[in-house]
């Protein structure tokens, strides 16, 4: 890469020539990939799916971009297309892999497990993964003015674009993690129910993390190294490190659907004649009761030793003892006086 004297930057779009078979397979890939999920979203109501959704249609255009670039590989649109969509497409896949745990802690009925309240867990991950997404948007679309204050500015902020959404990866796997020992601990009904395979689906939000985690890890490198680095210059890094990646998330997810265990989000009551179940409520009922106890017990404890006085007062008060016989009440006087 090298700059003029105008300060216009002059740099090869491609260090190579694209291949079209390769940019056509995972057209195809994505293609499928796409239409599974949109067939899914449909049949099990997994209207959170869709920004997952929207980001396998991405991948797939964004190898359109590749594939129309094996051609004319000059082209400034075909690649700035390949260029924005390959890599935005995974944080709209976070999004609903985000939206996938509270539903699970909801599920489960272990709602007091998690270390983020459900009611804040996906707006907290979801909101922070959109100006993630936002960012590393404005960053590749600097890029693509063509002077090189503007790429330079514009890889910086892509690359702090996906270094936060590494941020929030790992925070949610650290949330999640927490959560699942918790239950492990201190089992719900729910979570003991043999009908329901929660396990098998954390260890895939485990595993599609680690892969998206991966993927922006080498792209933080990719972006560091510049136009000149091995990364960008090697397109096997790219189909091996984002494009398989970010495929295999794709098809992790329409195996273990999260919708086939959560459904539409309408959840059966829990079964009340299973003695295990009922042994796990029970003994769950008993900690909470013992915790409200405690709680109350120290707040009384703590209110007395602040405001002794009060309770002293309170106790040597004279106790109001049975009415005299020889004070009558207003009834007898007006009762006496009728009969005299």
């Amino acid at each position: 890469m090298s700059d003029s004297n105008d300060g216009e930057i002059n740099f090869v779009l491609y260090h190579y020539t694209p291949s079209i078979v390769a940019a056509i397979i995972f057209v195809v890939l994505f293609a499928l990939g796409f239409f599974g999920h949109v067939f899914y979203i449909f049949k099990l109501r997994a209207r959170y799916f869709i920004p997952f959704t929207i980001g396998v249609l991405l991948e797939c255009l964004g190898y359109v971009g590749r594939a129309l670039s094996h051609s004319d590989k000059e082209a400034l649109g075909p690649f700035i297309m390949q260029s924005l969509l390959i890599l935005v497409a995974p944080a709209l896949y976070a999004a609903s892999i985000y939206m996938v745990l509270g539903r699970i802690i909801r599920r489960l009925d272990a709602e007091e497990y998690s270390v983020i309240r459900t009611k804040w867990l996906t707006k907290v991950f979801v909101i922070g993964d959109v100006f993630s997404f936002l960012v590393q948007s404005s960053g590749a679309g600097l890029q693509a003015k063509g002077d090189l204050d503007s790429f330079n500015l514009g890889k910086n902020i892509v690359i702090a674009g996906l270094i936060i959404q590494i941020i929030i990866f790992g925070f949610f796997v650290i949330v999640a993690g927490l959560f699942h020992v918790r239950v492990n601990k201190l089992p719900t009904g729910a979570s003991v129910d043999s009908n329901l395979s929660w396990r098998k689906h954390m260890y895939n939000l485990y595993f599609c993390s680690a892969i998206i985690l991966i993927r922006n890890l080498i792209r933080v490198v990719e972006y560091a190294q510049g136009n000149n680095g091995y990364i960008i210059t090697h397109e096997w890094m790219l189909y091996i490190f984002d494009a398989v990646f970010i495929f295999l998330v794709t098809v992790a997810f329409l195996v273990l659907h999260p919708s086939k265990l959560l459904g539409s989000g309408r959840f059966p009551a829990r079964p009340s004649n299973d003695p295990q179940l009922y042994a796990m409520e029970s003994g769950r009922s008993q900690v909470r009761s013992h915790r409200r106890h405690s709680k109350h017990r120290h707040s009384r404890t703590h209110s007395h030793s602040r405001h002794p006085h009060k309770h002293h007062q309170h106790h040597s008060a004279r106790p109001r003892g049975p009415r005299s016989p020889h004070r009558s009440s207003k009834h007898d006087r007006r009762r006496i006086s009728s009969e005299t």
